[in-house]
């Protein structure tokens, strides 16, 4: 039998990644969306756009594809880029060199030949430019007397973000290192900017009417799945590509499995908002129960059988539900205690 535990580990890694930054996040990124929050109405809406824009994509010509994702990569790179911008002047020296040193390896990729010929020329330049532009405000934020936002700093991520996907994308350097690498910043940053706008209880109408979405577009439409082969053939960073532990071979070729940025983020609203109600140590049992689930179903893609694709948000909100109903039905029972001792409290005297 064939079983996996590398998606599972990555799932709840991820998930708990997000969730614990989201609560360092959060006060900084209310401020972005002014204190908005979904209603359930919000919640209904999003569910819809998200169907349709499945359900259509396969229709948009590819150039329009790739231009709305990048474009909404590059605005959330920089969302939430400024949003930390206004950090000490030794995490802005860490974050500056951190992009020197990026820019230096893939302009030394590009002298080595893994940019594509047409491009390489433009690509060596470009990197270099950015090399510099990058050094040019390390020098500018040092000479700033107190922290505030920085837009020239957190135009950094974004702009590095475009240049290594235009320049590398079709190489080796960009599938599945880049790629991967990109899907789970994306996974995390997701998580930490939309996670401010659920309630409790818009979570638990968002997660039944996505589950619900994503079984039809899955296993009754095939939207889904035709719209994944679709975007990710354009090597955009829409999932993840890993392959298993242990090692899967099909005719002598290891196999890989993906995983879309979508799962990573309902994991992560679930996980988040189950801190905020019950506590960290619920949420980390829910977290790892929803792993465990989904590794279980899982099995279901690794061995023979009828199904060919999985709507992982079933197995996760499968995993999330008993810890969650045992909590509340906890609770419950411990009010009512509560109430009781109270109450005979109030008779005694």
């Amino acid at each position: 039998m064939r079983f996996d535990i590398f998606f599972p580990m990555l799932l709840f890694a991820v998930t708990v990644v997000g969730m614990l930054l989201s609560k360092k996040a959060e006060p900084k990124l209310k401020t972005v969306v002014e204190e908005t929050e979904f209603r359930n109405r919000d919640v209904a809406l999003l569910v819809a756009m998200i169907g349709v824009a499945v359900s259509v994509i396969v229709f948009i010509p590819q150039m329009a594809i790739m231009a709305v994702f990048l474009f909404s990569y590059s605005t959330l790179l920089f969302t939430v880029s400024y949003a930390f911008s206004d950090m000490p002047k030794k995490r802005v020296i860490l974050f500056c060199a951190a992009n020197c040193i990026v820019a230096a390896v893939a302009l030394t990729l590009g002298l080595l030949g893994f940019i594509p010929s047409g491009l390489s020329n433009y690509g060596t330049l470009a990197f270099a430019a950015f090399a510099a532009a990058a050094l040019l405000a390390l020098f500018y934020s040092m000479r700033q007397s107190e922290p505030k936002s920085r837009w020239y700093v957190a135009a950094l991520s974004p702009v590095l973000f475009l240049l290594l996907f235009v320049f590398f994308n079709g190489t080796p350097i960009w599938y599945p290192f880049l790629l991967d690498i990109y899907g789970l910043i994306f996974a995390v940053l997701i998580v930490l900017y939309l996670s401010s706008l659920f309630t409790w209880k818009t979570v638990i109408f968002f997660a039944a009417g996505l589950t619900l979405m994503d079984i039809i577009l899955v296993w009754v439409t095939g939207a889904m799945v035709e719209t994944a082969n679709t975007v990710s053939n354009l090597g955009l960073p829409v999932l993840v590509a890993f392959p298993t532990i242990p090692l899967i071979t099909i005719e002598g070729a290891i196999a890989f499995l993906r995983l879309g940025l979508g799962d990573f983020f309902f994991a992560g609203i679930l996980g988040t908002q189950t801190m905020k109600k019950f506590g960290k140590k619920t949420a980390f049992l829910a977290v790892a129960t929803m792993s465990v689930s989904f590794g279980l179903f899982e099995l279901l893609l690794l061995n023979p059988t009828q199904i060919e694709a999985l709507p992982a948000t079933l197995p996760i909100l499968l995993g999330w539900v008993p810890i969650v109903g045992w909590k509340i039905l906890q609770n419950r029972k411990e009010k009512k205690v509560t109430m009781d001792e109270l109450g005979k409290n109030q008779v005694e005297k």
